[in-house]
């Protein structure tokens, strides 16, 4: 009897222990392990799960932190950092809950050894998806293989201001666009949506939508200010790409910007956190808060006394958990013990940050291996990928008398000039600024012509400073040269922060930083000397080309006029120099397009393509008497260049458009196609664009939209077809009563080269 007993005692002590490890166990369904986890965790463990730490610091906590930061270190030290940091949280905490880890991901993991891709703006420029997602997928493969589980990226912010620091970060001024590539780079970090439903796969990490929302058109274009924008914008505009992330690529995370609206922090804005991210678009991911954002509701915003108030204000807003460190929801646990917070609240946002740990794997996911970093990190093929992306990226904007490409058997002697000739720049959130860690354009050219051309290389000026002692130097090997390349631009801060903390060693430059976050601009005609360089260069009489290597859009109306040949590169990541090298000398045929528009002055700004029909008036309509009234006295309003603009070592043809109805309705839809062939000489990728634009209206519409894209490849003498789909969605609009709807009209299809360079047209008709 006793043995029976005995028995039985086991046989209960081994079931109430499966059913006390449920949550470990990594076939049981997420939401049951979930619910038996928080079952078992003290109010001061939930807390610890809204809460960050950096990965050294987490071993200082008995209580596990919810997420641990990757340090701004190589991706070895990193590693073996998340090993120990992570096996702590496992082993020496009471429920051995692992934390994430967070990582910056922009154009590559920051971390000193991984593969750096061209900047964000660069990536915009491509107008290439594919390519977008290939590389999100290998920077989740390099950055999970050093422990990394959260990427604090991409940004989904629109280009409007170039005055503004941190457009380099941003796609595009356009919100199709931007959901484009914005989604097709979270697909690639996460896997596919329906993949990322069901969790976080092998090699994949989980990503973040930045910042939430209309951060990018800061008054004045500072850093950190209110946007001035109305309800019916903000949702036609810049919400369309963070609907897309949350909805059509499953993004894990939201982040609410610094900014605040109509008087309204982000990170206490109930409309956009809880109405439309959550109610609205259904969100069930974790909303992560931006470094330091709730502390500035009360050291910044001032819309709270004391930390005490702002963890009221977040808790109430939905803000899930605290970045960098606890310090605002370190007053939690006092406030749930007084009764000022439910702890229904509490575990509502622990509920959600356990979810996303389950679905990620991370009680089961090894621990990152450091035997395997060589053979995963920085390796040929990623390498290579980040040359493709720079060099689909480049956009030619001007080519007189086809000037480019240059002829190596024609030249002997070719001069590169300009302080971003033989120096990287790889923009904001990068690990390094040192030459040696890339491609500078000087030894990409010298690469690529090896003995055949002589190169004679002068600096001639520094970025921003207004010594002119290299004049001298440059005129002088322009004089000895058969042609010249000119490299300007712009350098930004690197590593991560909003202009206010110490950088690396070698990020000093000897001028000051002039582009990234919290770097902004009154002017954005090009700094220091660097124009007067260009002109001293110019009288010389030689061929002059143009490189622009930057963060931010110029106003180079003189350039524009007086240089023959124009290149902008943007920041091209690592392998910039031989991106740039190959377009020149036409081994590459450039196929980047605009993804902002181009203002002539400073005093133009801004200036965006999807502009309603009162933002240029009549002065643009062919045919009208009316008197001109809304140009400037000496100016148009006109971009110096479009959206979309670019040109090629060959010319593109289009005909042929059809639909497949002139008129349709609800639930149907409208199949365009047309003809494109290249009628020139060199192999190019051409980017067929299509434009929606509104008849009549009960509210005014951009009087054109972005509707769909595709760049295509073309032999010479080839003829592809192209087709797009048009949906009652894609005539939408937010009507007086603030709903969203189709109404019956007349619209216009176009079919265009760029925003300004319309080939062919069709009306359809909406019932």
């Amino acid at each position: 009897m006793r043995r029976k007993l005995t028995l039985a005692v086991l046989i209960l002590l081994i079931i109430t222990s499966a059913k006390a490890q449920l949550y470990k166990d990594a076939k049981a369904p997420v939401q049951e392990r979930v619910k038996d986890l928080l079952s078992r965790m003290t109010l001061e463990e939930k807390i610890g799960q809204m809460s960050m730490s950096s990965l050294t610091g987490s071993l200082d906590n008995k209580i596990a932190y919810g997420f641990v930061e990757s340090p701004f270190v190589t991706v070895s030290e990193i590693a073996s950092q998340s090993i120990t940091a992570k096996r702590y949280a496992r082993e020496k905490t009471r429920l051995g809950i692992p934390p994430i880890q967070i990582g910056e991901a922009l154009h590559g993991q920051l971390a000193g050894g991984a593969t750096i891709f061209p900047q964000a703006i660069a990536q915009g420029s491509t107008w290439n998806p594919k390519l977008i997602n290939q590389m999100g997928s290998v920077i989740a493969y390099e950055a999970s293989s050093s422990g990394v589980d959260q990427a604090l990226s991409p940004l989904f912010d629109l280009i409007r201001d170039p005055r503004f620091g941190r457009v380099e970060e941003c796609f595009a001024e356009d919100p199709y666009l931007v959901s484009q590539l914005g989604s097709a780079f979270v697909t690639g970090m996460q896997g596919t949506a329906a993949q990322s439903r069901i969790g976080i796969g092998k090699d994949k990490v989980m990503t973040t939508a930045k910042h939430f929302a209309a951060y990018s058109i800061p008054v004045a274009g500072i850093n950190l200010a209110p946007a001035s924008i109305g309800e019916r914008e903000l949702r036609s505009m810049f919400l369309v790409p963070f609907k897309d992330a949350v909805q059509k690529a499953n993004i894990y995370s939201v982040m609410p910007s610094y900014n605040e609206i109509d008087g309204v922090p982000a990170h206490t804005n109930h409309f956009l956190l809880q109405q439309v991210l959550r109610k609205e678009w259904g969100f069930k991911g974790v909303v992560f808060s931006d470094y330091e954002g709730l502390k500035m509701l009360y050291t910044f915003h001032h819309v709270a006394k004391d930390a005490d108030g702002a963890a009221l204000l977040g808790m109430a807003a939905g803000v899930d958990v605290e970045a960098p460190s606890p310090d605002v929801y370190a007053q939690l646990l006092k406030l749930v013990k007084a009764g000022k917070i439910k702890g229904a609240t509490i575990n509502a946002a622990v509920t959600r940050i356990l979810t996303a740990k389950f679905k990620a794997g991370l009680f089961e996911k090894p621990l990152a291996d450091t035997a395997q970093l060589k053979a995963r990190v920085h390796t040929p093929a990623h390498v290579a990928l980040s040359q493709q992306i720079a060099e689909e990226s480049i956009i030619l904007l001007k080519n007189d008398k086809q000037l480019l490409p240059l002829n190596m058997d024609k030249l002997k002697s070719l001069a590169v000039i300009g302080p971003n000739a033989n120096q990287v720049q790889y923009g904001d959130y990068s690990s390094t600024r040192d030459s040696r860690s890339g491609t500078t354009i000087l030894d990409g050219i010298k690469q690529l012509v090896g003995d055949k051309v002589k190169i004679n290389y002068a600096k001639g000026s520094d970025l921003s400073s207004m010594d002119r002692s290299g004049f001298a130097d440059a005129v002088n090997a322009a004089n000895n040269s058969d042609a010249v390349v000119v490299v300007l631009g712009t350098t930004s801060v690197v590593f991560s922060g909003i202009g206010w903390n110490g950088h690396a060693p070698d990020a000093e430059p000897k001028d000051p930083f002039t582009c990234g976050e919290g770097y902004d601009v009154s002017d954005i005609s090009p700094q220091g000397v660097q124009r007067e360089l260009l002109q001293e260069i110019y009288k010389t009489g030689k061929p002059v080309i143009l490189v622009l290597v930057q963060g931010r859009p110029w106003s180079i109306s003189w350039e524009k006029e007086n240089i023959p040949a124009i290149l902008e590169a943007w920041y091209p990541g690592e392998k910039g120099g031989n991106a740039v090298a190959n377009i020149l000398f036409g081994k590459v045929n450039p196929s980047g397009r605009l993804n902002v528009s181009i203002p002539q002055s400073t005093g133009h700004i801004p200036v965006f393509y999807n502009r309603v029909n009162s933002n240029k008036g009549f002065y643009h309509n062919p045919g009208s008497i009316t008197k001109p009234g809304q140009d400037y006295v000496f100016a148009s309003t006109d971009a110096l260049f479009p959206f979309g603009y670019g040109l090629s070592y060959t010319s593109f043809k289009y005909s042929d458009l059809k639909v497949s109805k002139t008129i349709f309705g609800k639930n149907e839809q409208v199949e365009v196609s047309l003809s494109v062939t290249n009628t020139g000489t060199a192999e190019g990728k051409e980017v067929v664009q299509m434009y929606l634009g509104n008849k009549i209206n009960p509210v005014t519409t951009p009087v054109m939209a972005l509707k769909g894209f595709d760049k295509i490849n073309l032999k010479p003498g080839e003829t592809k077809i192209v087709k797009f789909t048009i949906t009652p969605e894609d005539i939408g609009i937010w009507n007086t009563q603030m709903k969203w709807v189709t109404e019956p009209g007349t619209f216009d299809v176009m079919i265009a080269r760029s925003a300004e360079d319309v080939v062919l047209k069709q009306t359809l008709e909406y019932k």
